[in-house]
């Protein structure tokens, strides 16, 4: 018996029509012999609304508590999946995380999948042909539920995936991997092919169709990864090994624009100072992205960028270190994106990160922070030069 993990987005169930017509694709593929996991998120914008109940009720509600309302969307989407595939004649079961054997550990909001039993997907398979599971959650070592912070519902199903030893098709409303967003620049092709590298260095830099912890579990395990428009015949997009592909220089571009760009300052080199931040940013799980320093006369000071989802960590983290050191000054800056330019041939071509530098410079875009890995360039400019910056780089290397 085949057996495929499918997993699809928020946007995909919005609606019960949405979920009827994937259950009637579901039925046709059960009907060719499979057998299928079926990871859903929650129905459109519920997570929102449930965030916004929490605003109107508290300010500070408890991580477990919250981690336990928000879960309740995917809960939704699973038993009503679940519900119009046994009333088409498939056989299928509802499965909560918990249920599902997913085992976290972690931060209650961002933890991380420990293991999964595969027995228990066999047992379950004996008497069902479709495992409707929900994404986005696990249960930690003390039976709390957790949940896998943002786009947690790809890393289930990839986890679920390496679990059962299968290949993961993602369905959400784009058709595939483009070289950068066509929202940007409209001539952007679609890729057939990445790999695994390379989606992992877009989706860190802002390319947002997949969330860059499922690619690295992909790539771990070497489960093929495909992501394409739900119920569409276009063909999407596989991520798989770089083996497999022919190199070029430049792949794709990559805006993100959901960051924030801060610099703190002190009149001395105080490695206290640095200890006490680094040690609050890691209890606070706020992950640090691109990161500089600059000691002299003048004293510290130190640059990096954030996720904007972090706004509210960063602020009472820099509040609270300003009151034990009182010289600290700090600013946070919105008004910046990252533009970044991904290509696994960037190991082996030389000049690419020039070419990029002077493909700003004429086209008048200061950029103030950069980094580089083996395959990627990244420049912080500023917010308004954004999308030019992501077509001049698109035509000057002629992705």
């Amino acid at each position: 018996m085949n057996r495929s993990v499918l997993k699809f987005g928020g946007s995909s169930v919005s609606d019960f029509t949405k979920i009827k017509n994937i259950a009637e694709m579901l039925k046709i593929r059960v009907d060719q012999g499979e057998q299928l996991i079926v990871v859903v998120s929650a129905m459109g914008k519920t997570t929102d609304e449930l965030m916004a109940n929490v605003s109107a009720l508290t300010t500070n509600p408890k991580d477990q508590e919250l981690a336990l309302l928000l879960t309740t969307g995917e809960q939704q989407t699973v038993s009503y999946l679940s519900m119009v595939l046994n009333d088409i004649g498939v056989n299928a079961k509802a499965m909560t995380g918990y249920q599902a054997g997913i085992k976290t550990i972690g931060h209650h909001l961002k933890s991380r999948i420990a293991e999964i039993n595969p027995d228990t997907f066999e047992i379950a398979f004996t008497e069902n042909d479709v495992l409707v599971v929900a994404g986005f959650q696990g249960i930690n070592e003390s039976l709390e539920v957790t949940t896998l912070g943002r786009g947690g519902s790809d890393t289930t199903a990839v986890a679920l995936a390496a679990s059962n030893d299968t290949a993961c098709e993602i369905y959400t409303d784009v058709d595939g991997v483009y070289a950068t967003d066509p929202r940007l620049y409209k001539e952007a092709k679609r890729l057939e092919y990445v790999s695994y590298e390379e989606m992992m260095e877009m989706s860190a830099l802002g390319a947002g169709v997949l969330e860059t912890r499922s690619v690295e579990l992909a790539n771990n395990y070497n489960i093929p990864l495909y992501l394409g428009r739900t119920l569409s015949n276009v063909k999407g997009t596989w991520i798989m090994s770089q083996a497999e592909l022919l190199e070029k220089a430049v792949t794709g571009v990559a805006l993100d624009t959901h960051m924030m760009h801060v610099t703190i300052s002190y009149p001395l080199p105080d490695n206290r100072l640095l200890t006490e931040l680094f040690t609050q940013l890691e209890e606070g799980s706020v992950n640090v992205d691109m990161i500089s320093q600059i000691i002299n006369l003048e004293g510290l000071q130190m640059s990096f960028t954030i996720k904007d989802t972090d706004a509210f960590q960063i602020s009472t983290i820099l509040e609270t270190l300003k009151e034990q050191f009182n010289a600290l000054d700090f600013k946070i800056n919105e008004e910046y994106v990252k533009i970044s330019l991904i290509g696994s041939g960037m190991r082996d071509i030389s000049g690419v990160a020039s070419k990029a530098f002077i493909t700003l410079i004429e086209n008048d875009i200061s950029f103030y922070q950069t980094t580089t890995s083996e395959i990627s360039i990244s420049c912080v400019i500023d917010a308004e030069n954004g999308e030019r910056a992501v077509r001049a780089l698109y035509q000057a290397f002629d992705i």
